[in-house]
């Protein structure tokens, strides 16, 4: 994870050649397994088969779903599921080839007419979800029982119905599709370009930096580089901030507007069902963390300061190296190795999955112009593969990246086998293998440390990683549930929303902090806030989850490498309690969450020993 976001949200990216300074040569996507080019006639052909399939769909099944019997309800299921894949791949490719360079006008009409034509093509379908809801439950339960692979959708229905309660009208529906366009995906780009196109003069730095290159610099070993990065993020943040806070203001309106015709519970609650699990175990979670605040992040920082010789730590030493660390650029081929040989040591069908992603243009690892800051693996659809983006700079923190990557990658490629509709996998699961993956990678550099200097390091880069996992994107989560809360009570001026940024920073940082004036703009650049209401406890649920999960596979649990491969290779098929109840766990339990924690706080336990 880097700095403040962690970010390996699923965004859909370019093909320049990029060496990257002594990094060895970076890899390039290769999106031609999706389509040769935007003027390809594979490309024009796929997007005139989808206006008919959908024009066709609509004309078979509309008004109809009721009257079908099993193997015909199969085939409408079947049809559907087809549609899926053709628009994902469409805006896959539409969308892979933006985020390579947002800064290009060409990428960027091209997306925007693709998603305008995908939309109006499937605005017949959306009957589809709402006819399907009104079916009865012991008619459907009649369907399911008389055909097999009809009954394998039900989680799929049961994820789709989950939604009754909060169905609307067919024909507001139809106008909610069509508007979307011009809502939040429109606020959404907005969002994107300007971040892509900000540019920070940082003292000391011979050329303005975009925003990847200056977030680096908070990790750089020297404190007067780190602090004039914090503070050219702040002076750019604040000029902008206006911006930003309209982006915010008219999303969380559009969501409370949207929620309040749906009968929401709450602004959350759209994200829990999405996910699958229930507003309790979410609540669990984050109570589990903010009690554990005290022995995870405020006794990890004041262990830092001590280290760092500091009274207070300032906001650019959070992420800084270890004052003993020396700086160290990791080149490609050695972070390639290191990842795989991790993988290959837990299971080689593991290191097998990874291995076309190095050799096939399934990895873009370069910074470039325009090119969208963070991380992320992308499924594409299940008849393509993945895609990993990274923006690699040399550090060992971005080996951690490429194993946290790589694994959402190998979970995607393992998944896909569930066909379109039940790959996906909710994300709440979706961190599973990225977060294990990354834990892989670490446990085998960890036992590779030759000197309790090395050991010592990779202890608190691992402890600062889970603190930016589990606490940081709690306190987001809290921050998020406060500036949706506000916003239903009106209009949020950039001082409001700074106000309840810097609320939850002493609360989830610690006493080791002081915050320098403009840090209380660092929520403007966080794309998940803007992208995905309320995604980030998904990654405080993957690191739980995962933790528990290494102590079965150390506690030497029978034919855990088995159980795991099966667990990924279930995708969105099965609910959270069914996959990891072979493992003997239960994310409803409080004390699950207590578990996972408990890891975290063993790591620093350690490190105060080494004090000692």
């Amino acid at each position: 994870m880097t700095d403040e976001d962690a970010m390996t949200l699923p965004r859909p990216v370019f093909d320049a050649n990029a060496t990257g300074g002594g990094f060895g040569s970076l890899p390039d996507w290769d999106l031609t397994d999706l389509y040769p080019s935007p003027d390809a006639p594979e490309f024009a052909r796929d997007m005139a088969w989808l206006e008919k399939a959908c024009t066709d769909f609509a004309a078979i099944y509309e008004g109809k779903l009721a009257s079908l019997d099993a193997p015909a309800m199969l085939d409408c299921i079947l049809a559907n599921e087809q549609i899926d894949i053709i628009a994902g791949r469409i805006m896959s490719y539409a969308g892979l080839r933006y985020y390579q360079n947002t800064m290009d006008s060409d990428r960027a009409k091209f997306m925007a007419d693709a998603q305008d034509k995908v939309t109006t093509f499937t605005t017949p379908l959306v009957f589809f979800s709402l006819e399907f809801n009104r079916l009865d439950d012991d008619h459907l339960a009649r369907l399911l029982a008389a055909n097999a692979a009809l009954a394998r959708y039900k989680p799929v229905f049961d994820r789709m119905r989950a939604m009754r309660p909060h169905q609307l009208s067919d024909e507001l529906e139809r106008f909610l599709h069509d508007e979307s366009v011009v809502g939040a995906a429109a606020w959404n780009r907005l969002f994107d370009e300007t971040m892509a196109g900000l540019m920070f003069e940082v003292a000391g730095e011979d050329e303005p930096l975009n925003l990847e290159a200056t977030l680096n610099l908070l990790t750089d070993q020297t404190r007067t580089k780190r602090e004039a990065a914090a503070r050219a993020l702040a002076a750019v943040f604040d000029k902008h901030i206006k911006l930003f806070s309209r982006v915010h203001n008219t999303l969380a309106k559009e969501k409370e507007i949207h929620d309040r015709w749906r009968k929401m519970p709450s602004p959350q609650h759209g994200r829990h069902l999405a996910n699958h699990v229930e507003p309790e175990v979410v609540e669990a979670l984050r109570n589990a963390v903010v009690a554990a605040y005290p022995k995870l992040s405020h006794r990890y920082y004041r262990l830092k300061a001590k280290w760092m010789g500091l009274d207070k730590l300032q906001v650019w030493d959070r992420n800084a190296p270890l004052p003993q660390e020396t700086p160290k650029l990791v080149d490609w081929p050695t972070a390639t190795a290191t990842v795989m040989d991790a993988y290959a040591a837990f299971d080689r069908r593991m290191a097998d999955l990874a291995k076309p992603f190095f050799e096939k243009g399934w990895i873009d690892a370069g910074v470039k112009p325009g090119k969208a800051p963070g991380a992320f693996a992308h499924p594409t659809v299940t008849t393509v593969h993945p895609y990993v983006m990274l923006n690699y700079l040399g550090k060992p923190r971005d080996v951690m990246t490429l194993a946290h990557e790589l694994g959402h990658g190998v979970h995607q490629v393992l998944a896909a086998g569930q066909g379109e509709l039940l790959s996906s996998t909710p994300l709440t699961l979706a961190e599973t293998a990225s977060v294990f993956g990354q834990m892989l990678t670490f446990r085998k550099l960890l036992d590779a440390a030759r000197t309790p200097a090395e050991r010592k390091t990779l202890l608190a880069g691992k402890v600062e990683d889970m603190i930016n996992t589990v606490v940081r994107q709690i306190a987001f989560y809290d921050f998020e549930c406060k500036l949706h809360a506000a916003r239903a009570q009106g209009e949020l001026t950039p001082d409001d929303i700074n106000a309840l940024w810097m609320s939850i920073q002493a609360q989830s940082l610690g006493d080791a902090f002081e915050f320098m004036d403009g840090y209380e703009t660092f929520w403007a650049y966080i794309p998940h806030f803007v992208h995905s209401p309320f995604y980030v406890y998904a990654y405080a649920f993957g690191d739980g989850l995962v933790n528990a999960l290494y102590a079965a596979y150390q506690s030497g649990l029978p034919g855990f490498e088995e159980k795991y491969f099966d667990m990924l290779k279930a995708g969105g098929s099965k609910h959270h309690k069914e996959l990891l109840a072979p493992f003997g766990l239960d994310a409803s339990d409080p004390k699950f969450w207590d578990q996972g924690l408990s890891m975290i706080a063993g790591f620093i336990d350690e490190l105060e020993a080494m004090e000692g």
